[in-house]
């Protein structure tokens, strides 16, 4: 057996653990075997520069500005401009809708996000029989060009960035947007603002679709190639980890899944033979940030050194702007409860903190009341002035990457890179060599499914067996329980609101709306861009109900297939 090595012999973290941890372990034993992240990572108790022994700062950091990137995209990032404080609001119709944005515009937002609700999510108009009872519940109603006409009465569209978050009929609204423009006069050049448009990880995760993946696909190529040309400073996708995240993923999976979905919509695009250059700055990300503080950091920071490597390494982009990945941040709505709602208020500032030291371009904080209902103003306001006192405050938007260095950063950064490469290589192998087919195949079999499914029972066990504490929920519970007062939708909102969807079909020119549709279906069987045939049928006060469900008949629904 060897020789332990004398206390005398040992260096650096060997010798501290010898002569300085262990004797105070003896009479001071630490609170719990195993520290882990949310995502089942496991801490260890110190880190030090044999930690990052291999870390090149030229090579592998650079500076905030330079390739990769990791330390931030611009030279002096939020010393020059704060990130966008886009908080997430829709409910009822188009008229409490617009109240709501003005609302927030007042106090201090500065771009637009917009809910749907789940009939408008899954292309069904309020008057549509499945619609019943979910009208402006989830979200904001909206079936025609004329709910965008009162949604956005009173607010320039050249003097706001507005953010869509709708998937399966993304291209209408889409639409609607452009249509509003040339309504108000505003060149269609100037929009500004994001479209999810993000469908890949609807099959994955969020499961709201209305046609099979392959079509789905190439409605969003449709959408690059038509607003490349007609709106180059309005991002055309933002392809989006949180509801990956929301659905029980660790950070990895988050951070895998995502930049494969990137990859798989950028080669969708090169099969159309759309320039890399001009497509890729187009392109957009989204992600969750939860409550393990640094893991988080760590997520955003390697995120950019991958996309960064991949875009010129992989795809041999040639352009700057090409290689700088730029995202959006939601705080983790699965991380509320509605035990103790106040906490929410907590843990929503330390998520937010996170999204700004990983260096986001654009936050969303969620209102603590949102494990109960849609966010009352006062919450909302809250929620605001949580990411305005971050940053006039704490001083934390005064230095760029203020964490760059960090042994413990550094070293969970190069982890996370490491687990998530490891990952992306697998998707590649299923598609071999292509992570569009990568992605299509992943879904089909189930890989993303299982391996999401897993990761959230892993979690769920933690939690049930106290491994992992929420605050109120498994510790520090109380017996009472009090309640704030939630917002509630008036249910003269759908009667309302399917009294003028009914009105506007009744009332519009019929035969230029069929002459449209008509025009749409032949398009959509001819493999043609559908996108310039959706901006004239809105126009015309086609629904978006009536659209979709061209889309149903000439390519039929999608069945997720059963999953072991």
């Amino acid at each position: 057996m060897a020789k332990a090595a004398a206390p005398e012999q040992l260096e650096g973290r060997a010798r501290w653990e010898a002569e300085t941890l262990a004797p105070f372990l003896g009479d001071h034993p630490e609170r719990q075997a195993r520290f882990i992240t949310v995502s089942d990572e496991e801490i260890a108790r110190l880190y030090t520069p044999e930690d990052i022994a291999g870390l090149d700062y030229q090579r592998d950091l650079g500076n905030p500005g330079e390739y990769p990137y990791i330390r931030g995209i611009y030279p002096t990032m939020y010393r020059g401009r704060l990130w966008t404080m886009r908080q997430f609001a829709g409910f009822g119709g188009p008229e409490e809708t617009n109240r709501r944005f003005k609302y927030l515009l007042q106090e201090g937002e500065t771009g637009l996000s917009t809910a749907f609700d789940m009939p408008t999510l899954m292309g069904y108009d309020s008057d549509h029989p499945l619609a019943s009872g979910e009208v402006g519940v989830e979200g904001v109603a909206v079936d025609t060009l004329r709910d965008f006409e009162i949604l956005f009465e009173g607010i320039p569209l050249d003097q706001v960035s507005t953010s869509f978050t709708i998937n399966p009929s993304a291209a209408v609204i889409y639409a609607m947007y452009i249509a509003m423009a040339d309504i108000q006069g505003v060149p269609r050049q100037a929009l500004r603002g994001t479209i999810q448009n993000d469908m890949l990880k609807e099959f994955i995760a969020q499961k709201e679709w209305v046609v099979p993946p392959e079509p789905s696909v190439d409605l969003i190529a449709d959408i690059f190639e038509y607003g490349i040309a007609e709106t180059p400073k309005f991002n055309l996708i933002s392809i989006s980890g949180y509801h990956i995240r929301e659905a029980g993923s660790t950070a990895v999976q988050e951070l895998a899944f995502t930049l494969a979905d990137g990859m798989a919509y950028l080669e969708a695009g090169l099969e159309r033979g759309l320039d890399l250059d001009q497509l890729a700055p187009q392109l957009s990300f989204f992600f969750n940030s939860h409550n393990s503080f640094f893991e988080e950091i760590a997520k955003f920071r390697a995120a950019r050194r991958i996309w960064a490597h991949t875009m010129r390494e992989r795809y041999g982009a040639g352009q700057e702007r090409s290689w700088k990945l730029r995202f959006h941040t939601q705080t983790a709505g699965v991380s509320l409860t509605e035990q103790q709602p106040l906490n929410n208020i907590v843990r929503v500032t330390l998520q937010a903190l996170a999204a700004v030291l990983g260096g986001t371009q654009s936050l969303h904080t969620n209102s603590y009341d949102e494990a109960l209902a849609l966010p009352t103003e006062e919450a909302v306001r809250i929620a605001l002035r949580t990411q305005q006192i971050i940053a006039q405050e704490s001083g934390v938007a005064d230095c760029a990457d203020p964490l760059g260095g960090s042994y413990f950063v550094e070293s969970l950064t190069e982890r996370t890179e490491e687990q998530a490469l490891r990952y992306i290589d697998q998707i590649d192998q299923l598609g071999q060599g292509s992570m569009l087919k990568g992605v299509l195949r992943g879904i089909e079999e189930g890989f993303f499914q299982r391996e999401i499914a897993q990761a959230a029972y892993t979690h769920q066990q933690q939690v049930e067996s106290g491994e992992l504490t929420i605050v109120g929920v498994n510790r520090q519970r109380m017996e009472e329980e009090q309640r704030p007062h939630t917002l509630r939708v008036d249910p003269q909102v759908e009667r309302r609101q399917v009294g003028r969807t009914r009105r506007v079909k009744r009332e519009r020119d019929q035969a230029q709306v069929k002459a449209k549709l008509a025009e749409l279906r032949r398009v959509l069987q001819a493999g043609q861009n559908a996108m310039p045939h959706i901006v004239e049928a809105v126009k015309a006060y086609a629904s978006a109900g009536e659209i979709m469900e061209l889309f149903r008949e000439v390519h039929g629904s999608y069945h997720e297939p059963a999953m072991i």
